[in-house]
């Protein structure tokens, strides 16, 4: 028998792939329609984060919360090196290509690495992340730093 968190991410998963659901308010309360009262938007913005959920524009137009199919819901045995494509710079800012849905995953671990690691910020689209390196004189270091860390090729 599924515990009751088993049931919630099956639930919150059903509901992403339906693509129709464009805020949090509107998850919660397709949740709360499926039984999960207790649900709140701040629990729902955390299992977005947690499980790697963007915002895309559906076959209609819409945009909307989704999983990513290349992404689908990370595990500890998801391989960065499968979503990091090239890892590059032009002496300002260092870019990161991946696979189609993977940039706001790769560019939210990078945020958590902070300035002290060389990370001034990141900015993530669908497939391509900027980064905006604390120190442009060690640009190169930086950008090393992160193939290594993502094992790019």
């Amino acid at each position: 028998m599924a515990s009751k968190q088993e049931d919630e991410i099956k639930a919150f998963r059903e509901i992403l792939n339906n693509e129709s659901y464009g805020s949090q308010g509107e998850i919660v309360e397709a949740l709360k329609d499926m039984g999960f009262s207790h649900i709140s938007q701040s629990k729902v913005s955390r299992m977005l984060s947690k499980f790697g959920a963007v915002r895309a524009r559906n076959a209609k137009g819409d945009m909307v919360y989704c999983l990513p199919p290349e992404l689908g819901m990370p595990t500890a045995k998801s391989s960065l090196k499968q979503l990091v494509l090239d890892v590059t710079h032009n002496n300002v800012m260092i870019v990161i290509r991946t696979t189609p849905g993977a940039a706001q995953l790769i560019a939210r671990l990078l945020d958590s690495l902070g300035r002290s690691e060389g990370v001034l910020g990141t900015i993530a689209g669908d497939d391509t992340i900027f980064i905006a390196p604390a120190n442009i004189d060690e640009i190169e270091q930086m950008r090393q730093q992160v193939e290594r860390m993502f094992e790019a090729v």
